[in-house]
């Protein structure tokens, strides 16, 4: 199993050099513009001073840009990692509600993949700009002897997606699928709606078809309790940023929360009611894995932590880990709390990848 490290802060791209010494293979630089750094800045930053780790968009939002802006992004990145760089698309979750947009749907997500890796393996290509009247023309990269971007070797296109629709959209048309737990299913789930897309567009999935998981991972010391305040501190901005999504989810689909929330979700919404604002659409993300708001840990349960975690002491981990690649996952990447991400990197590498 391939492990990955995320950077949002251009700041902080010393973080993936240090994940590189680790033995972290893959590099995810996040797409928000109103809560961290510019997308292909933070790549170009991290090619430059990185020298074998992947380099990928993780994950590219595209109501955030045209398509045909991110494959000239992807492929500008490639100039300076020739080989390293990989692009992984979804809807886009954060950053479109941060607009106060719904994320993108699974047909827009498509057409968008299409024109993007079609461009990437430098093909022409029918866009249809998004722009009310627009027509389809053909398009393609053009002055490649200038080598303004590089497209050999062609840069890897993945989906990120948690839903049947998208993931099938996956099988359809990418080189991989990136998933998270429990939202996208099981891998097996998940499979079945990727074979399910190949299938409709009459596609064998390559051997080398990539499976990765954006997962929360808790390591325990031994005999503690998952109350414990080392425990809220180091796994609780990925879950609160796990139950924000769940609350946007079920307000929009009118259904009922999942059995594991229901015990403080009146209390929740309550809670949220009291802080209503003309921005909420902006502070209810703005500690996005980050920070969690002292105020929200209450909310944090052991079957929460349970629903959205990796859990267990670091042999336990190990055994999890194992039993998910056994079923077909090729790479995690996880979200450390902004504060102690150098300490749960290096005791993840120490603890975790060496038994792998």
């Amino acid at each position: 199993m391939e492990f990955g490290v995320s950077v949002g802060h251009i700041s902080a791209v010393d973080f993936a050099q240090h994940g590189e010494r680790l033995g972290f293979t893959r590099c995810w630089v996040t797409d928000s513009p109103l809560l961290r750094s510019n997308l292909f800045a933070t790549m170009a930053a991290v090619a430059l001073q990185t020298r074998t780790i992947q380099v990928g968009a993780g994950v590219a939002v595209c109501g955030m840009r045209l398509a045909p802006e991110a494959a000239n992004g992807v492929a500008t990145i490639n100039a300076l990692a020739p080989g390293r760089t990989f692009a992984i698309f979804g809807a886009g979750n954060t950053a479109m509600r941060m607009l106060g947009l719904r994320p993108t749907g699974a047909k827009a997500l498509r057409e968008y993949v299409r024109v993007v890796r079609a461009l990437l393996r430098g093909e022409a290509v029918d866009y249809t700009p998004s722009a009310p009247g627009g027509e389809a023309h053909p398009v393609r990269f053009t002055s490649l002897e200038q080598n303004h971007i590089r497209l050999d070797p062609p840069p890897s296109v993945h989906v990120a997606a948690n839903g049947p629709l998208a993931q099938a959209v996956a099988g359809e048309l990418a080189d991989g699928l990136c998933t998270t737990f429990p939202r996208g299913g099981t891998v097996a789930e998940a499979m079945a709606n990727v074979r399910r897309g190949a299938a409709r567009a009459g596609r064998t999935l390559p051997a080398d078809f990539h499976t990765a998981a954006l997962v929360n991972v808790l390591m325990l010391e031994p005999g503690e309790s998952l109350t414990s305040a080392r425990v809220i501190d180091e796994i609780g901005p990925a879950v609160m940023t796990n139950f924000h999504y769940l609350v946007d989810w079920v307000r929009e689909t009118g259904k009922e929360p999942p059995p594991y929330a229901r015990s403080v979700w009146n209390e929740y919404a309550e809670f949220r009611r009291a802080r209503a604002a003309s921005d909420a659409h902006l502070t209810v993300h703005a500690s996005h894995y980050a920070t969690i708001d002292p105020e929200e840990k209450r909310f944090i349960t052991p079957e929460i932590v349970r629903a959205f975690c990796i859990v267990g002491e670091p042999p336990d981990l190990v055994e999890q880990l194992r039993q998910l690649e056994s079923e077909g996952l090729k790479q995690i990447t996880f979200h450390p709390p902004f504060e102690h991400r150098y300490a749960v990197m290096e005791r993840f590498s120490r603890l975790i990848m060496a038994r792998m």
